[in-house]
């Protein structure tokens, strides 16, 4: 039974269990283009395979990590201030959307001259963003454009799962069913911003959520 019942900002923390090492593993970044882009997996190391004569070493393994900061454990969670922004820059430089000065919805004023909200409050006080007048800012309209966003780039290192310079062994795989849909055996930034112009994949970014890793659907 909780013994607080009430909720307060300042007695909020992150779960241990949810930051906890994994074991036999590591996460690494995949750089990109420029520095900013960093992609996480996670290195799985391999025991070793016994043979004849002596112990075969086995390459490790990459995976998905879609964690996030949490088990970076070079990274300290303080979820009263919320994830680092990741995005910020990205989608500033493109400069077609627009600071707002305060909440502009009935709703989010009133919560926020609430005044037994206040307990309730974390520290995180990020303005919200909204499109300039006449712009579209899905990475929809991007591909259409032919942009290659670096949320786009940051896909398709993560889809890859660091295949250059794995073995040939690592890399065999069931051809599965493509449904006539062309697949190539290196997902390239170009096909991502193909494949979401054609309308065949979604990438599901909100630029209020800055803090969120690129994903791709389809």
């Amino acid at each position: 039974m909780n013994a607080n019942p009430q909720f307060l900002s300042s007695a909020a923390h992150v779960d241990e269990a949810a930051i906890k090492p994994l074991p036999n593993s590591r996460k690494i970044y995949v750089q990109g283009s420029r520095p900013d882009i960093q992609v996480p997996m996670r290195e799985i190391s391999q025991a070793e395979t016994a043979a004849s004569m002596g112990a075969e070493v086995n390459p490790p393994i990459y995976v998905y990590d879609c964690s996030g900061p949490y088990t970076d454990p070079a990274v300290k969670i303080d979820i009263r201030s919320g994830l680092a922004a990741m995005r910020e820059a990205w989608i500033t430089e493109r400069d077609d959307t627009e600071s707002l000065p305060k909440l502009t919805s009935n709703y989010g004023q009133q919560r926020l001259d609430d005044p037994e909200l206040a307990e309730m409050r974390f520290n995180l006080r990020r303005a919200p963003r909204r499109a300039k007048a006449g712009k579209n800012v899905s990475q929809m309209h991007y591909a259409r454009q032919g942009i290659i966003t670096p949320e786009m780039e940051y896909i398709a290192i993560r889809e890859n799962q660091k295949i250059d310079g794995m073995s040939e062994m690592m890399l065999r795989q069931h051809a599965g069913e493509n449904f006539g849909a062309f697949m190539p055996k290196k997902i390239t930034p170009e096909f991502v911003r193909d494949e979401v112009a054609a309308g065949r994949a979604i990438i599901p970014l909100n630029i209020n959520h800055p803090e969120v890793e690129p994903m791709i659907i389809g």
